[in-house]
């Protein structure tokens, strides 16, 4: 049986919402034990598939992530992470404080040997639903052209195996789509990737371009693909309180919502990159998923789901045997 480690006090609406994605995922698979890791008096879900572990601290998303990592060692988010490196669990998924967990997964977990830089990926909405895979989204603000080559190689990986793309388009983010722009980062790792026959490089792809399924993998310094994730995060959600205000300005306009009422769910939908699950970081020792911190209970109910799907095709492994070394 799939086993999931999930920190329970992780995220804004933290614990409810873990735990109510946890009861709906419950009831949608049968094969899968949920471990999960909170302060005592969240011990709340009543089922045979699910394990309760006590912890008497929790990391806030207020606090420094390296620090608390290493002295709060009974916190439910470092507890779900040994119990990857212990192999009681499969995988760990958490909401909690972003830094904290990627300190957690290479502290604690640790690195795949061969793996340079570990890289924290998602998949984002597109206009035809397909979706993209951004990475790195800011595991590592500094980077250099052989780490965006390994970040290519793990997303590939893992586009085959969890999103079934039998052979990922992968583009690497630029200002321009010609082959020589760019800075030197970005025209090194040009060249990288146009050498590598392991993949299906494209060429450049501008940002703007992102939303049209320009490429099915885009790969970045984690500086530029945390800027590119909180830009699309923050125009879109601009643009849904903007068409909000114009329909609620006037009782004509009103009227007119509530026909469409239904369709406007839908497009909020489609922008929602929690339907796609939690960002996964490539890299280390184990699967470890972060959703994210305003999670409710479908966005935890994809991240256990996209963990499953991880575990079943046996992704860590693949990862350890095609992109890491044995030095």
């Amino acid at each position: 049986m799939i086993k999931i480690a999930v920190d329970l006090m992780g995220g804004d609406d933290a614990p409810q919402a873990v735990l109510d994605g946890i009861e709906l995922f419950l009831k949608a698979f049968n094969d899968v034990e949920i471990q999960g890791y909170g302060l005592p008096e969240y011990n709340t879900i009543k089922h045979d598939n699910f394990k309760f572990i006590a912890c008497s601290e929790q990391i806030t998303m207020d606090d420094e992530p390296v620090r608390s990592v290493r002295r709060k060692k009974d916190a439910s988010m470092v507890r779900a992470a040994e119990a990857v490196k212990l192999k009681t669990a499969d995988a760990c998924v958490s909401a909690g404080n972003t830094g904290a967990l990627m300190s957690a997964g290479l502290f604690i977990v640790g690195r795949i040997k061969g793996i340079e830089r570990p890289a924290l990926a998602m998949t984002m909405p597109t206009i035809d639903n397909k979706g993209f895979m951004l990475l790195d989204m800011g595991a590592n603000a500094d980077a250099k052209p052989e780490h965006l080559v390994q970040y290519a190689k793990m997303a590939n990986i893992y586009a085959k195996a969890n999103r079934k793309i039998a052979n990922p388009t992968i583009g690497l983010a630029n200002i321009g789509t010609e082959d020589k722009k760019g800075n030197t980062l970005t025209k090194e790792t040009f060249a990288l990737l146009k050498a590598e026959n392991t993949i299906n490089f494209i060429g450049n792809v501008e940002p703007k371009t992102l939303l049209n399924s320009t490429a099915d993998i885009v790969v970045t310094d984690g500086f530029t693909g945390n800027i590119i994730l909180k830009t699309l995060e923050g125009t879109a959600n601009n643009i849904f309180k903007m068409l909000k205000q114009t329909l609620t300005s006037s009782t004509k306009n009103k009227l007119a919502t509530a026909i469409i009422k239904n369709d406007l769910a839908k497009l909020k939908g489609k922008m929602d990159y929690s339907e796609y699950g939690g960002a996964v970081l490539f890299g280390v020792n184990g699967l470890v998923i972060k959703a994210h911190g305003s999670s409710d209970k479908v966005a935890i109910y994809n991240a256990l789901r996209q963990a499953r799907i991880a575990v079943e095709e046996d992704v860590v492994s693949t990862l350890t045997k095609e992109v890491g070394t044995d030095e």
